[in-house]
């Protein structure tokens, strides 16, 4: 694959690459090769695809294009599709439209990671677009101090209060239900197997950070995908790469991904920590799609268009 790429000019490409000896074959006897790749071509970041795809349809059965991916300036999606062997592209792309341009309703949008600076965007194009945003993480801390609440010495921003409380009021006009923890989990110290506790909102002591959901506010969450048909998941509810820290995310990922199975929800995330940490939860698969294109999936997210999926939808 690095060679055939390297056709289309002079590629910069990190690529994982797995190959299963077993059963992992076409009927004609071909490798079935599932790759994701991070490719940066030229000063403005784009690619002919069209050159790459080509090359690579005479070489292998199937090839999977991650149509999220927003630096494709130049590719030609039939081509691409047609010879790369790929009969879901447009899915993919109507998929993506069916979650947010086009959502069934109930939305419920899953939005955590550490700070609030960061998604400020995202948070202005959700608002007006789904039923309910649920807030984790770091991310939560800012809104609960926004509220009065004493987060001691958890990560928040807290020159964001101002900030917070303006889209908790956007929110609002826009009949959006903004759902933050009720309980939470706390420790004195950031680190894998540090004695924690639940605690109510009120019981946060100064010394203390705030490091993951409670069992309360998990519970909720249940509750709202319950009714969801359609959720969009974009970062953690709490410090799960730190157990016990992982709990809210793990439960979580496992019951959306459970809602899928038996309910037909759809169920579509993105973004390095989501993808980590559905993954930790061995949910990933159980999501109706999953973007390994992190920045681009938060863009798309954000409300901007994909030059990957702009295409296809023509």
């Amino acid at each position: 694959v690095s060679r055939l790429a390297g056709e289309a000019g002079a590629i910069q490409q990190q690529l994982q690459a797995t190959y299963h000896p077993d059963g992992a074959r076409t009927a004609d006897g071909g490798v079935l090769v599932s790759a994701s790749a991070n490719v940066h071509f030229g000063d403005d970041n784009t690619l002919n695809w069209v050159t790459v795809s080509n090359s690579c349809a005479s070489a292998i059965s199937l090839v999977s294009y991650d149509v999220s991916v927003g630096t494709t300036s130049g590719i030609d999606a039939n081509a691409l599709i047609t010879s790369a062997n790929i009969g879901s592209g447009n899915q993919v792309a109507d998929l993506l439209e069916a979650a947010l341009s086009k959502p069934e309703h109930p939305v419920v949008a899953v939005v955590g990671g550490a700070k609030v600076s960061t998604k400020l965007d995202l948070l202005g194009n959700l608002i007006p677009k789904v039923d309910q945003i649920v807030i984790g993480g770091g991310m939560a801390n800012t809104f609960l101090n926004a509220q009065g609440v004493n987060v001691g010495a958890s990560l928040c921003e807290h020159d964001l209060k101002d900030t917070a409380l303006e889209i908790m009021a956007n929110a609002k006009r826009a009949h959006c239900e903004i759902l933050l923890p009720v309980d939470v989990v706390a420790a004195k110290e950031f680190k894998a197997g540090a004695e924690s506790r639940v605690c109510g909102l009120d019981e946060v002591a100064d010394d203390e950070m705030i490091l993951d959901a409670g069992p309360a506010t998990v519970d909720r969450l249940a509750d709202a995908i319950d009714a969801a048909k359609t959720l969009i998941w974009n970062g953690p509810l709490g410090a799960f790469e730190l157990v016990p820290f992982d709990t809210a995310t793990v439960e979580a990922a496992k019951y959306a991904a459970k809602r899928v199975k038996n309910n037909g929800l759809i169920a579509v995330a993105g973004g390095g920590d989501t993808v980590a940490a559905l993954k930790h939860a061995g949910a990933a698969d159980g999501f109706t799609f999953i973007s390994t294109a992190g920045g681009a999936f938060l863009e798309w997210m954000e409300g901007k268009a994909l030059p990957g999926v702009e295409i296809l939808k023509k």
